[in-house]
């Protein structure tokens, strides 16, 4: 594996300069997927992490918290707040994250989740009004074109068995978002959870304790290669990797056909399972604070991006405006020799209830997805002692002790493997342990009575995680290093290096930045690694948990 040489922001505003551009000199790129509206350019900071995407200038704000699929609509919603002299800040966020946020005061002026599922799970008091479906997009497999040939799925239906059957025979595995933090891979799951089930007309809670459900959901999801807590950054991931096939929105799937094709790559061929297609049907919503000009505000937002004109250039971003097809002018976006099919007539799955989804949500967690493998390195360096270690402990408290993490669906599963590895400037200990039960929470006893001091060096805590991690057979499990620190590091990377090629296979370092940690050394960790950073400067305790639903 070669280290990646430029960063992912500059690969993103690189990539939407050449999109704009390049994309018409190509065959099925025709119809260019991105919008070309305005100034506006996503970057990393924009899809994920939290921070605000500012657009516009005008003296009244509309917050928006959206799903990250939504920020390839920033150049759309940049003309609008232009013209209209209204400021929008878009804060990124997983589609459960903002349910969770309707159980709250909430700090927005309206939601945009990829689903209205989650609104309606959400959205107990109804505080939110004016819900209106912006577009729709299926979710979808996409399976590297030769492979695609090789299992026979190109050119005729494909059934959620069909797939299991090929993950079974060991010729298919794919990359998919946690079903617990994100909505492209919640609504895939359910929809797997349908097609084993036969298609009954709603969930239940007995159907869940099928026994053959049971085993063919675990062995379906045996085969995910590597998870993602957001639909936009699993895109990006999948790029810069080698893997053979991803689940995710239709529209996500035509960009990053878009960018293979400029890569002069071999495209991912696009496959509907029939029987259990789910939809995302993008609602935007405002949040009644009863305030006139926010709402007026809103108004005219929703009213702008359900016109006409402006369906048709969400159109060509590949997101669809009805479940009866697309238009015939931008039938060139959705490219058919890239498995596309424009005219297809979308049925989606009925949803479970509230609470056998609940259920459906808790087991994957714990029973149905491959284990996680969870290598902790945490700084314990002189800088972190007093509100630094008391944020630490704080945090790792909401995903060690069981009660905690399962309010955030981040609970271990019985076979999942925790490993803490405290370090300053040499590794302090090793602990590891098994389970959900009192080894987990006996780790957290480890974090809390620890001692800071000394100095910092973060490549010798990853070399000593990939030690632990050769004494695993990782096929069976989702591994990742999640490493924290607030300082510059002394020590090596090219320790590191040496001891990350010898595993001989790819586990992402994710880096969480904390006090005045070095973004340049943990870019290029996560870069070489092809994972993220996250930054818990802020809060500490949503950076582990944003980092916790990667894997």
């Amino acid at each position: 594996m070669k280290a990646v040489k430029r960063t992912r922001k500059g690969m993103r505003t690189f990539l939407w300069i050449l999109l704009t551009l390049a994309v018409l000199l190509t065959g099925c790129g025709s119809g260019g997927g991105s919008s070309q509206r305005g100034d506006a350019q996503v970057t990393e900071d924009s899809r994920g992490s939290g921070k605000a995407q500012v657009l516009g200038n005008g003296r009244t704000t509309l917050r928006i918290v959206s799903g990250s699929e939504n920020a390839e609509l920033e150049p759309i919603l940049n003309e609008f707040a232009e013209k209209e002299n209204i400021k929008i800040e878009m804060t990124y966020q997983g589609s459960l994250d903002i349910m969770r946020l309707l159980g709250e005061e909430i700090p927005y002026d309206a939601v945009w989740p990829a689903s209205s599922l989650w609104l309606t799970m959400g959205d107990t008091q109804h505080r939110i009004k004016h819900m209106e479906s912006v577009s729709i997009t299926p979710v979808v497999f996409g399976i590297r074109q030769s492979l695609a040939e090789e299992l026979g799925f190109v050119g005729r239906e494909v059934s959620v068995k069909d797939i299991l059957s090929a993950i079974q025979s060991g010729k298919l595995r794919f990359c998919m978002t946690s079903a617990t933090q994100s909505n492209s891979g919640a609504s895939a799951y359910i929809g797997f959870l349908y097609a084993l089930l036969g298609n009954p007309e709603m969930i239940t809670m007995e159907d869940l304790q099928n026994p053959d459900l049971q085993t063919q959901i675990q062995e379906l999801l045996s085969g995910v290669d590597r998870s993602s807590g957001s639909s936009d950054w699993l895109k990006d991931m999948f790029l810069e990797g080698d893997y053979d096939a991803m689940v995710n929105y239709e529209c996500l799937m035509i960009q990053a056909d878009q960018e293979l094709e400029q890569q002069g790559k071999e495209p991912l061929y696009v496959v509907y399972p029939y029987d259990g297609l789910s939809i995302a049907d993008s609602p935007l919503g405002y949040v009644d604070n009863g305030d006139d000009q926010k709402e007026e505000a809103f108004l005219k937002l929703q009213e702008y991006l359900l016109s006409d004109e402006v369906q048709n250039e969400i159109q060509r971003t590949g997101r669809r405006s009805g479940y009866t097809g697309v238009s015939e002018e931008n039938k060139d976006v959705f490219c058919t020799d890239w498995g596309l099919q424009p005219d297809r007539v979308l049925s989606p799955i009925r949803m479970p209830a509230a609470d056998v989804l609940n259920e459906c949500l808790n087991l994957y967690q714990t029973d149905f997805k491959k284990p996680s493998l969870n290598v902790y390195c945490l700084d314990y360096s002189g800088s972190m002692e007093g509100e630094g270690n008391r944020q630490l402990v704080d945090a790792m408290e909401q995903l060690l002790i069981q009660e905690n993490a399962r309010q955030n669906y981040l609970q271990a599963s019985e076979n999942e493997v925790n490993i803490l590895i405290p370090f300053a400037g040499n590794v302090i200990d090793v602990y590891t342990a098994v389970g959900n039960g009192s080894e987990i929470e006996e780790l957290y006893e480890k974090v809390a009575d620890q001692k800071v001091g000394g100095g910092t060096d973060m490549y010798r805590a990853a070399v000593k995680g990939i030690d632990m991690l050769k004494e695993y057979d990782l096929s069976q499990y989702t591994p990742a290093i999640i490493l924290l620190t607030d300082g510059q590091s002394g020590g090596d990377f090219g320790e590191f290096e040496e001891a990350f090629e010898e595993l001989g296979t790819e586990v992402p370092v994710f880096s969480i930045m904390f006090g005045d940690a070095d973004e340049t050394q943990l870019q290029q960790m996560a870069d070489y690694t092809n994972a993220r950073i996250f930054d818990g400067r802020e809060n500490l305790t949503e950076a582990f948990r944003s980092v916790r639903g990667y894997n």
